[in-house]
């Protein structure tokens, strides 16, 4: 008489371990340099997180943010730390560049979409196996490099001196700038390097300022790019001085003060939110971003590096219901789904940007994802 029940007793555990199965969380790790000499970048970026949602498409969503302090060592260890033992299903971040391309082989390896937010284009070009399973929420090198020149020549500008790092992040906006720089007619008289950690960089900015170069280009990110501006000026340098969008932070102008007055760049328009018109569809995105992180972490703190975890979560969103509908959290084939289903955003607008993606193009910004600015009177200013 009691046969009969166990195959009902065998449906309902059947069916009480398929609820366990869809109730299961989504986890993200996060990897930001919130100590360190890029902390001034990494810290709004792990804030950000907080911001965004615990719940999408009807999926609990778990952090789970490591600080590398800096150190593209600790990224790495992360970064193992995030795949081994939380299993996550997909990754935000690092901060740096050179942490970036030092966790790429652990990414591709165990085949989890990583979603960076550092400024080279290095880290998804060119497209490979490898770098198939990364997307990037900030600009482009080269589409940077284009508003700068184009900027450059309309002002009169024909010599340049570079100073950058001394690391893939300088090493590679050389790359792409000096032969964008050439063929405008732009002549690079003078090219030097330092290290993100240097406290002096007078023999470099000697011999830039005796090259006599119109303009100087600075290829650095966060406070250390304060550095070789604040030494040209010290020196008596009195020409143009631009800076990449690894500045694009209110906190560059805290501690430059005086010295980083008039600094030309083009970044993403977030920075400049207020100078856009009504009509950009970035800016009601850009603005309810700024809104939702002075109210959090006070007014005047936000930045695009921020701004660039804000899209990545933006990005992932999007992505998530659509690889839900293939496969469950936790598994190979729901990360692979997640990557197919990022490759396919189409017309996602950001705060910094209108991203459109391909199978060869994991960064899916254009010429709305830039504005030229300035500082004036100690705030980054729309240069119309």
């Amino acid at each position: 008489m009691l046969r009969p029940a166990f195959p009902l007793l065998a449906t309902l555990l059947s069916l009480c371990c398929l609820t366990f199965d869809a109730l299961a969380d989504i986890k993200i790790g996060v990897i930001a340099s919130s100590t360190g000499v890029t902390a001034v970048i990494g810290i709004p970026q792990k804030n950000t997180v907080s911001l965004l949602p615990t719940e999408i498409g009807g999926q609990k969503v778990e952090y789970v943010v490591l600080d590398d302090a800096s150190d593209p060592t600790n990224a790495v260890t992360n970064v193992k730390k995030l795949l081994t033992e939380h299993k996550v299903d997909a990754l935000i971040g690092p901060t740096t560049t050179p942490a970036a391309l030092a966790i790429l082989d652990f990414v591709a390896e165990a085949k989890v979409p990583l979603v960076t937010t550092v400024g080279s284009s290095a880290i998804v070009l060119p497209m490979d196996e490898k770098k198939k399973w990364v997307f990037k929420t900030t600009q482009n090198d080269d589409l940077i490099a284009e508003a700068v020149i184009e900027h450059m020549v309309a002002s009169g500008i024909k010599t340049l001196g570079f100073i950058g790092f001394n690391d893939p992040y300088g090493e590679n906006w050389y790359k792409v700038f000096a032969p964008m720089a050439e063929k405008a007619g732009l002549k690079i008289v003078a090219n030097e390097r330092f290290t993100r950690t240097d406290q002096s960089v007078i023999g470099q900015a000697l011999k830039i300022i005796a090259a006599k170069p119109d303009a100087v280009f600075i290829a650095a990110t966060g406070g250390p790019a304060v550095l070789p501006q604040a030494t040209l000026l010290e020196k008596g340098y009195k020409g143009r001085l631009y800076q990449t969008h690894g500045v694009a932070t209110n906190d560059f102008i805290r501690i430059g003060g005086a010295k980083v007055e008039g600094t030309l760049m083009a970044g993403g328009p977030m920075l400049v939110a207020d100078d856009l018109p009504a009509s950009n569809p970035i800016k009601a995105v850009a603005q309810g971003y700024i809104k939702a992180y002075d109210a959090k972490f006070g007014a005047g703190t936000t930045s695009t590096f921020g701004a660039n975890t804000w899209d990545a979560g933006l990005l992932l969103q999007k992505a998530i219901p659509v690889a839900l509908k293939k496969a469950q959290p936790g598994s190979a084939e729901f990360r692979a789904a997640l990557r197919e289903a990022l490759e396919q955003t189409k017309e996602l607008v950001g705060a910094q940007g209108v991203f459109n993606m391909t199978p060869q193009n994991h960064n899916g910004m254009d010429a709305r994802a830039r504005v030229m600015m300035t500082v004036k009177n100690g705030r980054w200013t729309l240069i119309q």
